[in-house]
């Protein structure tokens, strides 16, 4: 720049008063304030797996007693069967396994014996005391298999005589 093109710059800016600094605007506009992206949809999301859950199963995860049976059993059945009424006919005892090894060990035992004509067993699982902070774990991984077997008709805690909350009867259907 020349000494005449800042002569000429004055003279436009003529009498203007530079602005103070702390009454001019910010250039850039304030940020928003931070949260979460996608706070509404976890919140639906476990909302809808809540609903979803089956309290049972999930009481099942506490240590509480086991209880399950489908629609056509009825509770005078049931009743029956939780207090020991049945004629256990056959028993397997998983303490110990690992849940690869207790799933295919049930599996069969369910199996041979309905090929037997069973219709109640007792399924001795452990209360999980040894799991620590886990919880029982071949407790829920029994509850979950036994549900979702459709020869499983309902199963029940034993009463304490025959393993407490450690153990189940189940009724299987007939063949």
């Amino acid at each position: 720049m020349t000494d005449d093109d800042i002569e000429l710059f004055r003279k436009q800016l003529g009498d203007a008063t530079p602005l103070d600094v702390e009454a001019r605007a910010p250039l850039e506009r304030p940020r928003p304030k931070p949260r979460a992206r996608f706070t509404r949809e976890d919140e639906a999301r476990a909302l809808r797996e809540s609903l979803d859950a089956d309290i049972e199963a999930m009481e099942a995860d506490n240590g509480d007693a086991l209880r399950f049976a489908r629609p056509a059993v009825g509770r005078r059945t049931l009743r029956k069967l939780a207090r020991g009424r049945f004629a256990v006919q056959g028993e397997l005892d998983l303490h110990g396994m690992t849940v690869a090894e207790a799933r295919p060990r049930l599996r069969d035992f369910v199996d041979l014996s309905i090929l037997r004509g069973h219709t109640c067993i007792r399924i001795v699982h452990g209360k999980g005391l040894g799991s620590g902070q886990r919880g029982p774990v071949l407790k829920k991984a029994v509850n979950r298999w036994l549900r979702r077997w459709e020869e499983v008709l309902a199963f029940v805690s034993a009463r304490q005589t025959d393993g407490g909350t450690g153990a189940v009867y189940v009724l299987l259907e007939r063949r």
